[in-house]
């Protein structure tokens, strides 16, 4: 008998076009598959928003009085006139910068209570309780405990931080070092690993997952807990920035902020699930 081979269409190439303009023809098409959508509902919502915008006795400004009430702080967002006088892009750096204090904090204690809950069916039965109690106290119930202890702003807003985004790194540590598989430990016992070698080639890439599936949850808390946070200490920072144009009844400043807050936000869980993505070789959620 013959072997069977399956007949495979042979494809050419359309007449006057190469192989290279081929290529860059199909990477547009994918280019403008992932870009389209998300712009033609932003210009549908956009539209939306103008047209009730534009209605009079309307209690909200449109996009193009946004636009023209905040064009100076748009082209000029790093002006400095002393104080609180400062441009956005100084309210967004001093915010970010408290987020990378108390987000850094929490990640380094949140892995390490992760590894200690998840390797102990003690420190799991003593720890989690108080974990999962912990966690559900909403981020500005800790401010004035933070500013009692503290008495001072900045590391109170940094606490704040700390304390809000700490509980999903832990238990997602924790998760992802229980379901460390079996067969993993056994050949760490074979090859006889010591600690730290178990835990830098067994432990961590095997929980990396998990592990970033809670970075990338901690991190959106953090923002989120910063803005409000900053809108009760004040000083310098987005939040803040936020309040006291509510304050001056500047409706078009807030709706600009709020353009920043979540491009920002957008951003930092974008360049954690980048990172996980590349430690994890893809297999984090991205």
């Amino acid at each position: 008998m013959h072997p069977t081979h399956t007949l495979e269409p042979i494809r050419l190439a359309p007449a006057g076009r190469s192989p290279m303009a081929l290529a860059l023809l199909q990477a547009l098409r994918g280019v403008a598959a992932r870009v389209l959508p998300p712009l033609i509902v932003i210009g549908v919502l956009a539209l939306i928003w103008h047209v009730l915008g534009s209605r009079p006795g309307a209690a909200l400004p449109g996009p193009l009085k946004v636009i023209e009430d905040t064009w100076e702080l748009i082209v000029d967002p790093f002006y400095n006139n002393g104080g609180n006088d400062v441009g956005m892009g100084w309210q967004l750096l001093a915010s970010l910068q408290r987020v990378a204090y108390g987000y850094s904090l929490a990640v380094i204690a949140g892995v390490s209570l992760g590894v200690l809950v998840g390797q102990s069916t003690w420190a799991l039965r003593g720890l989690d309780p108080l974990f999962q109690v912990l966690r559900t106290v909403p981020p500005l119930a800790w401010l004035p405990i933070s500013l009692a202890g503290f008495r001072d702003g900045h590391p109170s807003a940094i606490f704040v931080i700390f304390i809000t985004s700490i509980w999903p790194i832990i238990i997602n540590t924790s998760v992802g070092i229980r379901n460390i598989p079996e067969d993993y430990r056994n050949v760490a016992r074979v090859i006889r690993l010591n600690g730290l070698e178990y835990f830098g080639k067994i432990m961590l890439p095997a929980a990396a997952p998990y592990i970033f599936s809670g970075l990338r949850i901690g991190v959106g808390l953090s923002w989120l807990a910063i803005i409000a946070a900053e809108m009760l200490i004040g000083g310098v920072g987005i939040g803040f920035f936020i309040w006291d144009a509510w304050n001056s009844s500047r409706i078009s400043d807030i709706i600009l902020a709020l353009v920043y807050v979540g491009l920002v936000g957008f951003t930092l869980d974008r360049l954690v699930a980048l990172v996980g993505h590349r430690i994890t070789r893809g297999t984090s959620a991205s």
